[in-house]
């Protein structure tokens, strides 16, 4: 596959992983890089974010990345060792460390073991190469079973995408941690904008357990060096493969065996269709019935009745599918009823809800809920 000319990087294994890296770094040290960042709105947002969303955005020459260990609720000396690591980091690749984001993934409230760390990170300055993507995508993994990576070619660049997540998932302004890289040259202006567009109808559309993270955070870079592009075939570019990213973080899902979209369409408006596809996809009902193969409607009709604010959602103009099969307001046959199951043992499930109201639409990606998201989540740190 093609990979973006101008980036540099490293991964190595620091201690907090067994067996595996635990530790990525990959910037653009020369060259007009431009860049665009989100971060969560978490209340409890980590050290790592709120050093990065502390600086300019669009100054960011490339990020780092210490998984297995978050870096939140741990106070001042979090907030140090954060700055720590940016500037250890930084000698890595040959940046400053306000160039690049910081950021972090793991366990909250435990502080990082900088007597290992430290010595660590120290032996690695100067030694970056040409970055290796692959090996970025899965040193940023905690619970993921795969890494997870998305090229695209676009006029004469190339767009390479990375992404971890797989629970405490429900983006609010960003994302689990997902980074992209081009040689494009994009204005840092229309990147920002063009940026935070794609990411509100991609990661900020998907939900595994309607847990907002601590330690969210999105970034793209951009080292200019193979020169500009369409910005319209860009954004469809990026697009693309930001979309593709969230399908495999829904599918990844902790203990997940299932994709689910819900496809709303005829809402008020399209925040109102997310509001309802969120809801949906969010419900335990809707989830466990998909796991179990149930096409019970009944279960997406109350998740749409929870919003009782939305008082133009009238159930006389409510429609409801499976995989394009009406089941509400029409009678549902035992015929209908056996080849809906059947259906829902596959791996991708699509649920399409038609509110009757005007033209909003919005699409909205997650899982089923299985024993295994409740095995892994209720032994996370024991």
């Amino acid at each position: 596959m093609p990979q973006p000319a101008g980036f540099v990087g490293a991964t190595a294994n620091l201690g907090l992983k067994e067996g595996a890296d635990d530790f990525a770094v990959v910037a653009a040290p020369s060259g007009p890089v431009t860049s665009a960042a989100v971060f969560t709105r978490s209340r409890f947002a980590g050290a790592s974010v709120q050093v990065s969303r502390a600086e300019d955005v669009s100054a960011y020459r490339g990020m780092v990345t210490v998984s297995k260990n978050a870096n939140v609720a741990t106070g001042p000396v979090g907030h140090a060792n954060a700055l720590d690591v940016r500037r250890l980091a930084a000698d890595v690749v040959g940046v400053r460390p306000e160039e690049l984001l910081v950021a972090s993934t793991g366990v909250i409230g435990v502080p990082y073991p900088m007597d290992v760390l430290t010595p660590a990170i120290e032996k690695l300055a100067g030694t970056a190469g040409e970055a290796d993507f692959a090996a970025a995508a899965a040193a940023i993994m905690t619970t993921d079973t795969i890494a997870k990576i998305e090229t695209r070619s676009v006029g004469g660049a190339t767009i390479v995408g990375i992404a971890k997540g797989v629970g405490m998932i429900e983006p609010n302004m960003a994302t689990m941690l997902t980074y992209f890289f081009s040689d494009a040259a994009v204005p840092a202006a229309d990147l920002d904008a063009l940026f935070r567009r794609v990411v509100d109808v991609t990661f900020n559309a998907v939900s595994i357990d309607t847990d907002t993270s601590t330690s969210d955070s999105a970034g793209i870079f951009c080292s200019g060096a193979a020169g500009p592009v369409d910005l319209g075939e860009f954004e469809s570019a990026l697009h693309s493969a930001a979309l593709a990213l969230v399908k495999k973080i829904a599918s990844d899902g902790e203990g997940a065996s299932k994709l689910i979209s819900v496809s709303v369409t005829g809402a008020r408006d399209d925040a109102q269709a997310k509001l309802v596809g969120k809801t949906v996809v969010n419900s335990p009902l809707v989830k466990t019935a998909v796991h179990g193969a149930d096409p019970n409607w009944g279960r997406i009709a109350m998740a749409i009745g929870k919003l009782h604010e939305e008082t133009d959602i009238s159930p006389e103009n409510v429609r409801i599918s499976f995989g394009g099969a009406e089941t509400y307001p029409v009678p549902v046959s035992p015929d209908l009823l056996a080849s809906l199951s059947a259906y829902l043992t596959g791996d991708e499930i699509s649920i399409e809800i038609d509110l009757g109201i005007a033209s909003g639409q919005f699409t909205v990606y997650g899982c089923d809920l299985t024993d295994g998201y409740i095995r892994i989540n209720a032994d996370y740190t024991t």
